[in-house]
């Protein structure tokens, strides 16, 4: 059987080039618009990866980000403290304490893993993104420099409305609740007892008079 003619499946010859002259025809006909950078700022996807912010306060150092980077870009120094007993009669409890947080975005490929696996929230995407450097040496921040970058952070988008509550502020709301119940419960039980009590004064006056 005789091979069929490329030419016959894509129309007649040239068909190609002509259509890749007509977007170019097309392309020439549109006004070009040139951002005036550095003078004019770009607008920025809310969700773009710039740097990477780290919020201390949240971090546990359970090395989760460091173990699931695939450029190993991350290092991570602590050391263990010993906190006493929150009441007497406790045992101390030991918890590690962040010495260096850093990461080397020389090596750094922005795929975001490290954000999604930390469990506790202390990373986060910022859209800043004029850090360069002329020596790459200088691409390794340490946490001093990521922590400002978390207030470059955006808030999160607005959920929608018909969406389902998050889990985590149902179950705060939850305790919250709770907590403010027993405490209802435990002033209302205070003030009856000072009641019966003031009762129990007015009668043993009474008895005496």
């Amino acid at each position: 059987m005789a091979p069929e003619n490329p030419e016959k499946k894509s129309g007649w010859p040239g068909s190609g080039l002509a259509k890749g002259l007509a977007v170019t025809l097309r392309t020439m006909t549109k006004r070009s618009v040139t951002e005036q950078y550095p003078e004019v700022q770009p607008e920025l996807a809310p969700r773009t990866r710039g740097v990477i912010g780290l919020f201390e306060e949240n971090c546990t150092v359970c090395m989760l980000c460091a173990r699931e980077c695939p450029d190993w870009c991350i290092y991570i120094d602590s050391h263990k403290e010993t906190v006493p007993p929150a009441a007497p009669g406790g045992r101390e409890r030991s918890r590690n304490v962040l010495d260096r947080f850093a990461i080397d975005f020389s090596l750094c490929m922005y795929c975001g893993i490290c954000i999604e696996v930390c469990p506790f929230d202390a990373l986060f995407w910022s859209p800043e993104f004029e850090y360069a450097e002329t020596d790459i040496h200088n691409l390794t921040h340490e946490r001093d420099k990521l922590r400002e970058w978390m207030w470059t952070v955006p808030e999160p988008p607005a959920l929608d409305p018909a969406a389902e509550e998050p889990k985590e502020i149902a179950a705060s709301r939850k305790a919250a609740d709770k907590l403010a119940a027993q405490e209802a419960a435990e002033r209302q039980a205070a003030q009856q007892a000072a009641e019966e009590a003031a009762r129990n004064t007015a009668q043993e006056q009474e008895g005496e008079a």
